[in-house]
């Protein structure tokens, strides 16, 4: 029994050893959670066929989805993508690991400035390394806007914070962010106050102005304002630059006559940072930074930039975008609208408690 069993374990390691790479890889897998609509698909097939880790791919589309699942632990993910406001907080709860930046090769290419924005949520960016990077704005089908606004521009956050404006625009479908970290920093912002206040009543003030805005708006959704604008079905979103584009992009493919539009208010918006981290419970962490430096390349991050419409922070991939993606402010702005951006810091737990409740208030009206 002894040598018999002997040779069958022999056997079974002179397989292994000579089995081909790919055939030994077959078993390797990395799971990824990121927002929906925000990859190119082709760039993970073709890091499952240059490495053999097979990618299984989940999407949500709001970080408290994302959070909720940290928190409660063993989310069986190794890769996510949280904003960094939500990256600083899930930090300080201990749900991350530290990257090993010897296995991330490519993160020299990434745009410092951008790297330095996301070391205010993640000090000496330890835990995370940029993905994407973008504003919040108003997008809105030009023709449906044009006749019901007139020539009035739509430069404003006047657009959708003036009751006589945003009804006026009513009939024709206008959706809203479902995301309080968003909106209550621009309404801030729009009556001159600081985006970033953790005062109760300035929170309050932020969710008297955006309450105004409910009779007027059809939804409150962080995602499906992309083919709402797309179709036609909608003439107005507050929403995120590279949702806004993918709507265009949409519309002209299905060349169905909608042209949609994006615009960084003046008066200055929210600048995000979606970033790559690792749970600190991932089961595959060694697939995950090959995964994480697979994105890293600039040629896979200008596809990923090329498909989304989302500004990505490695500085080498811009010189391969198409000139009217690479030269679009509204994707990567110029100085004098970088320096209108602004970010902020996460709420507290007391200060979450009051915001969640207020934007509960805001839709819903109780």
């Amino acid at each position: 029994m002894t040598k018999n069993l002997g040779g069958l374990l022999c056997a079974i390691l002179i397989g292994f050893m000579t089995a081909t790479p790919s055939a030994r890889a077959a078993d390797r897998v990395v799971h990824v959670y990121n927002w929906s609509d925000y990859i190119d698909a082709k760039a993970l097939d073709e890091f499952t066929r240059e490495t053999g880790i097979k990618v299984v791919y989940d999407t949500y589309d709001s970080n408290e989805i994302l959070e909720t699942k940290l928190l409660a632990g063993r989310t069986g993910y190794d890769v996510v993508v949280p904003s960094a406001t939500f990256l600083q907080r899930q930090i300080q709860a201990g749900v991350y690991q530290p990257l090993d930046m010897s296995k991330l090769p490519n993160a020299k290419n990434l745009w410092p400035e951008v790297m330095k924005r996301l070391a205010v949520y993640d000090p000496g960016n330890r835990f995370a390394v940029n993905y994407m990077w973008f504003t919040t704005g108003i997008a809105f089908n030009i023709e449906k806007v044009r006749q019901r606004l007139g020539k009035t521009a739509v430069d404003s956050w006047d657009a959708v914070f003036k009751p006589e404006n945003l009804k006026r625009v009513a009939d024709c479908g206008v959706y809203v962010l479902d995301s309080p970290e968003d909106m209550f920093a621009i309404a801030l912002r729009y009556m001159a106050m600081n985006p970033d206040s953790k005062k109760p009543e300035d929170i309050r003030k932020a969710a008297g102005l955006l309450a105004q805005m409910r009779a007027n708006v059809k939804k409150y959704h962080s995602s499906e304002y992309i083919n709402a604008l797309a179709n036609g079905d909608i003439c107005m979103a507050i929403g995120w630059a590279g949702d806004a584009f993918q709507a265009r992009n949409r519309a002209l493919e299905a060349k169905n006559d909608v042209a949609i539009a994006y615009v960084i208010p003046k008066e200055g918006t929210l600048m995000s940072l979606d970033s790559f981290a690792i749970p600190k419970d991932a089961p595959h962490v060694a697939e995950a930074h090959a995964f994480i430096d697979f994105m890293l390349r600039p040629e896979i991050a200008a596809r990923n930039t090329s498909v989304t419409n989302f500004a990505n922070s490695v500085t080498e991939s811009k010189q391969l975008l198409d000139k009217s993606v690479a030269d679009n402010p509204a994707i990567y702005p110029d100085a004098g609208t970088m320096a209108r951006l602004f970010t902020v810091s996460p709420y507290d737990a007391q200060t979450q408690r009051l915001v969640t409740r207020e934007w509960t208030r805001v839709k819903t009206g109780k």
